[in-house]
């Protein structure tokens, strides 16, 4: 079943094309949205406004022309013109029961799908995420990323496309010069004590900048490196294994669905980045700057005033910016690299003599579409890579290329979160300090529980398992929550709340429907056999209903502007339905046909719980 929404947006569309056939189908959208006010209806169409400001003509009329082309009697009631020129829409129960059965049913868990379409027209996305240091050990820093880029992948794949998972870790550069030198140093380089990269990093670096006998021999470890030195290439890989290990166990603690296979880091362009710099000399893009290579990006239309066309990127006083990709002493930057890694996922990388590399047309992805999931920060250069990558035909003008920026996690002193005495803090050492607390909130939840007669005593084990489940998924929920671009305060209180926007609390309401189900010796698969639909005679069953087919919509909104807080205000907004559902109307207590209706509804809704925050990369408990 498509979104309703689309399909109530179909209808007005088509009302419009007949009513207004002069009128361009781009140029009058229906600009159909979900009511803001339940009480008006459950969406409303505003294209109207829009279009009678197009004809000069009153909105209310324009309004009136459509309606009298609108064909919606199956799913709606008689829609209204409102306001200016509104048209507002309320589904008809007895089409919200018949799409609420056909939702409902399903073969296999793994075929479940509550009625949510695959894309008509899948793609090919590479989503690049995460991106780690590999030269120290992964810190909050790298969380946003990690996390946001794990649930884009979720929902896209979810929505029928292609992902490809990059992993563009930083493996190269000075910085390894640098611990490979202070590798080299060690007693028994079998046997180095590398368990705590941090400290090594540190150390490495305390010696770099203090020693200038060490700075020089480490670079000297670049050049070997760069050379293909076998010893140095050894140590090097030596080190990057451990460091991928790391991050493996990160992932693996977080659910997140990176693996070695989608490492491809900066390192693994380094053979084609000459060949990127002949490419852009090749399109006349180079300008040659204190002795680097730059591109000095300009727009296609010149100034009217100037034989010269205007600068894209200019500094404050008005003075062109420069992408550098090529310094005075011949190393490539981050820029030469992202270039190339874009260039290889369209597959316009320019030809290498290296029949070795992986890094070849051949092997690649050919996106359609590249997100680059990175802190806000970076969004000059992603602005100006983009831009160099148009136009030295690298990035194909079907390509779309999309810098999905995030801000800060803060600390409650507004500052980037730190540990206490200022240093950063691992993200391992986090999610330890997330289960620890999720583990007394769990103890403490299910002795009231069992003292007030609704629970039986969980096992120690069981405890540990249920306290993994919600510390990890509070702290993944209270980032996907936020608005991605904005920063955020870091809070245990909030974010492991049993009330409230929380993991907890949408873990708590899915666990709840279960115990129904157990409380009551039901079988939840008993109640998925058939696509009957379901009845809903209570005002609160019908809300509910409403709530659960509005999953497929959700994800397309989510995913048009790659946010999850899309997503996780919906299941905010569900749970609360079912709340006020399960207040209003007794389940087990119900007569038949009443109980098996409000069984389904049950099931339903815990399904979509545990599908939304399975995008979300968020596990559900059936006891807590």
């Amino acid at each position: 079943m498509p979104s309703l929404q689309r399909l109530l947006d179909d209808r007005v569309a088509a009302a419009l094309g007949a009513a207004f056939p002069d009128v361009p189908p781009a140029e009058a959208p229906a600009v159909l949205v979900p009511a803001a006010d339940p009480r008006f209806g459950d969406y409303q169409a505003n294209g109207a406004m829009g279009l009678a400001k197009r004809l000069k003509r009153r909105p209310r009329d324009v309004a009136q022309a459509i309606l009298d082309h609108l064909d919606v009697a199956d799913m709606c009631e008689s829609p209204q013109v409102a306001g200016p020129g509104f048209l507002n829409f309320r589904l008809r129960p007895e089409w919200v029961a018949r799409e609420l059965g056909r939702a409902n049913h399903v073969e296999a868990a793994e075929d479940d799908r509550l009625g949510v379409e695959p894309a008509a027209r899948p793609e090919t996305v590479v989503v690049d995420y995460s991106a780690p240091n590999l030269a120290k050990e992964m810190h909050v820093g790298h969380l946003r990323s990690t996390i946001i880029g794990d649930a884009l992948v979720r929902m896209l794949e979810f929505a029928g496309h292609n992902v490809v998972r990059q992993n563009h870790v930083g493996d190269w550069g000075t910085q390894f010069g640098m611990l490979v030198a202070r590798l080299r140093e060690s007693a028994d380089r079998a046997t180095a004590d590398l368990a705590d990269l941090e400290a090594f990093y540190r150390q490495a670096k305390a010696r770099f900048d203090a020693d200038t006998a060490f700075a020089a021999a480490a670079r000297q470890e670049v050049v070997r490196l760069q050379s293909g030195d076998p010893d140095t290439a050894a140590l090097w890989r030596r080190f990057l294994d451990i460091s991928v290990r790391h991050c493996k166990r990160v992932y693996e603690r977080l659910g997140v669905r990176l693996t070695d296979a989608d490492v491809r880091g900066e390192s693994a362009y380094n053979a084609v980045l000459p060949r990127v710099i002949e490419a852009l000399r090749d399109k006349g893009l180079l300008t040659e700057s204190e002795g680097a290579q730059c591109v000095f990006l300009r727009s296609a239309i010149g100034d009217p005033q100037s034989a010269i066309p205007k600068p894209l990127f200019a500094a404050k006083d008005g003075s062109p910016l420069p992408l550098i990709v090529q310094k005075s002493d011949e190393g490539f930057l981050y820029a030469t690299t992202d270039l190339a890694a874009i260039a290889f996922r369209t597959g316009c990388l320019p030809p290498i003599r290296n029949p070795q590399s992986a890094i070849r047309n051949e092997n690649s992805p050919r996106a359609s579409r590249i997100l680059y999931v990175v802190d806000a920060r970076q969004a000059l250069h992603f602005q100006m890579v983009f831009e160099c990558a148009r136009q030295a035909g690298f990035a194909p003008p079907g390509v779309q290329l999309v810098h999905v920026a995030f801000g800060t996690m803060m600390g409650a002193d507004g500052r980037p979160f730190r540990t206490r005495e200022g240093g950063t803090v691992k993200l391992l050492d986090l999610l330890d300090e997330a289960e620890r607390r999720a583990l007394a909130l769990v103890t403490e939840k299910n002795a009231a529980d069992v003292e007030d007669g609704r629970a039986q005593p969980l096992g120690d084990g069981e405890k540990r398992a249920i306290a993994r489940i919600v510390g990890i998924g509070a702290v993944k929920y209270a980032d996907l929550a936020q608005n991605r671009t904005s920063d955020y305060v870091f809070s245990w209180d909030k974010m492991l709340s049993l009330d409230g926007n929380t993991a907890p609390y949408m873990q708590y309401a899915y666990a709840r429907v279960r115990s129904i189900f157990r409380k009551g010796g039901h079988e939840a698969e008993d109640h998925r056999r058939d696509d009957a639909p379901i009845p809903l005679d209570h005002p609160a069953e019908l809300a509910l209903a409403k709530a659960v087919l509005r999953l497929s919509e959700t994800l397309d909104r989510a995913l048009a502007d790659y946010r999850p807080n899309v997503l996780a205000a919906y299941l905010f907004d569900l749970a609360q339905a079912f709340t006020a559902f399960y207040d209003a109307c007794p389940v087990l207590a119900s007569p038949e046909p009443t109980r098996t209706a409000r069984l389904q509804l049950c099931d339903l809704t815990a399904r979509a719980i545990q599908r939304g925050l399975g995008l979300l990369g968020i596990e559900t408990a059936e006891r807590m």
